[in-house]
């Protein structure tokens, strides 16, 4: 994997860079595992419900099959693509049985692999394996929640979370974010961490490319006047005037946990990812 720094003839090619992941084998997408996406610019009936989003590039939504429910049959990669609705890479799997599936590809995935997803497959990066059955220490990704959900976590680039123990119901695993959670034996996980752990490193270097990801601008709330946001008015350069930040609406915003209380999975959490303070 290399990081290409633009030479500086521009402004905006001062600061940019992209990542080119070596695992990457063909740009072109699977056509029968592509559907086309409707893009609704962050509007509901026509009013706007999420700000600042509109106008990105049109692309296909590739089909990835996160529950990977073809169990004890093998299959072999066939290519390894960029997906431009998610920061992981993608992998095409061919199966013995003739069907074609994308899954999330994992770090050193390459072609000709084979993968394989069963309760007691080899522990081995890309295969899908029970939590039961997988040795403590490993690192693991694309973690199911509920038996039979599909991969609902752990699923974004470069992320792995670790499995400190297994019990009789229940594995321990550390979350990316630090957080220590009791997840039922029964759920599968895939071996190894999600590929293109790069991304993070890459600088859009320019307005432009953050408009072709359908992200548009964000005005500061001090820079706008009293009726449109809590923080406007004032002469010049102004402070918030506030004990903390509010949004347009008035509630508390950055830093502020939304987390509901009494949650039901609350009792799955061994350990917050909130460090606590010490007294």
């Amino acid at each position: 994997m290399a990081i290409k720094v633009y030479k500086r003839n521009t402004a905006a090619r001062r600061n940019m860079s992209i990542v080119k992941p070596d695992q990457v084998s063909r740009s072109s997408s699977e056509k029968s595992l592509t559907v086309k996406m409707n893009y609704k610019a962050g509007r509901g009936g026509g009013k706007i419900s999420v700000r600042h989003k509109g106008g990105r590039v049109k692309r296909l939504y590739r089909i990835v099959d996160f529950k990977q429910d073809k169990f004890d049959i093998p299959g072999t990669i066939a290519a390894i693509e960029r997906d431009p609705n998610r920061s992981a890479l993608i992998a095409l799997i061919y199966y013995a049985d003739g069907e074609k599936r994308y899954i999330l590809a994992t770090h050193g995935m390459k072609v000709g692999d084979e993968v394989v997803a069963s309760a007691n497959a080899p522990i081995k990066d890309g295969n899908r394996v029970q939590l039961r059955n997988i040795p403590t220490g490993s690192v693991i990704s694309s973690l199911e929640l509920t038996p039979g959900r599909g991969a609902s976590m752990i699923r974004s680039a470069g992320s792995g979370a670790s499995v400190m123990a297994v019990e009789e119901k229940y594995a321990h695993i550390k979350m990316p974010s630090g957080e220590v959670r009791l997840v039922s034996v029964d759920c599968y996980a895939s071996i190894g961490q999600v590929s293109n752990f790069e991304h993070s490193a890459e600088r859009i270097g320019k307005a432009g490319r953050a408009r072709h990801k359908g992200k548009r601008p964000a005005v500061r709330g001090s820079a706008m006047n009293p009726v449109d946001h809590p923080h406007g008015g004032g002469e010049g350069k102004q402070g918030i005037g506030l004990k903390y930040p509010k949004t347009p609406w008035g509630r508390p915003a950055l830093g502020v946990r939304t987390r509901r209380k009494g949650k039901a999975s609350d009792r799955l959490i061994v350990q917050s990812r909130h460090k606590r303070k010490k007294r």
